[in-house]
């Protein structure tokens, strides 16, 4: 691998650790007579090296929003480079507050990168998810997750592309079957990010994330299937 493919991944994936409270959207005050929507992730959520209207939750709330469906500005818990443990930390240490309609989660890909256990992955996902529920007001039915895409489409995965597509498959595989214990929906989207490997300009500018462009296609296949949740 390239030695500035190599800063990129150093940089985008591992570095976010724990500086600070997560960054949010905060739910305007003239918004409160509309739903309330919670994104919990990591930088797929938070939608590092695009505009925040290109960020998928926010894409989605706005596709709500045009089908009668008036959504809030989502709420975003996210950082580039959380693990599932950082994300339990940043909730247990600045728990979002009140209960809302509907409640998503994508996590996993800094697990993958960073060579974490899967089986820990498997616990503390399914940690989360019970977090999850909870903000949705205890209801399953509430909450959805989205698949881990496959970073290893974009130029920063070249040469290690089959290793990562594997891997990334394995986690999503722990996350679907914890999905389905606690009947949560579970979107699979990993498919749609493997696109980019034809198509440049679904990767975002750091060559690393994906694009805003992506992100709609995401919600294309995401939208028909949360509408009734809201």
């Amino acid at each position: 691998m390239r030695l500035y493919q190599m800063a990129i991944l150093l940089c985008m994936l591992s570095c976010g650790g724990m500086q600070g409270p997560a960054p949010s959207v905060p739910i305007k005050p003239d918004e409160s007579g509309k739903l309330q929507y919670l994104a919990l992730g990591d930088s797929y959520t938070i939608g590092q090296s695009v505009p925040a209207d290109d960020r998928w939750p926010v894409i989605l709330a706005g596709e709500l929003g045009k089908a009668g469906k008036a959504t809030a500005t989502p709420q975003i818990v996210a950082r580039t480079g959380w693990t599932t443990r950082n994300l339990l930390d940043a909730l247990e240490q600045n728990p979002p507050t009140g209960t809302f309609d509907a409640v998503s989660l994508l996590i996993g890909v800094n697990n993958q990168y960073q060579g974490r256990n899967m089986e820990e992955y498997r616990v503390e996902f399914s940690q989360l998810l019970s977090k999850a529920m909870g903000y949705a007001g205890g209801e399953a039915g509430n909450v959805f997750v989205l698949s881990i895409p496959d970073w290893g489409v974009t130029p920063a995965g070249e040469g290690n592309r089959d290793h990562i597509a594997g891997e990334i498959d394995r986690f999503n595989a722990i996350a679907q079957e914890e999905c389905v214990k606690k009947k949560v929906l579970f979107i699979d989207i990993t498919g749609i990010s493997r696109k980019a490997l034809g198509d440049p300009s679904l990767i975002a500018s750091d060559r690393l994330h994906f694009s805003g462009k992506m992100y709609r296609l995401w919600v294309d296949e995401v939208f028909p299937k949360v509408k009734p949740l809201f």
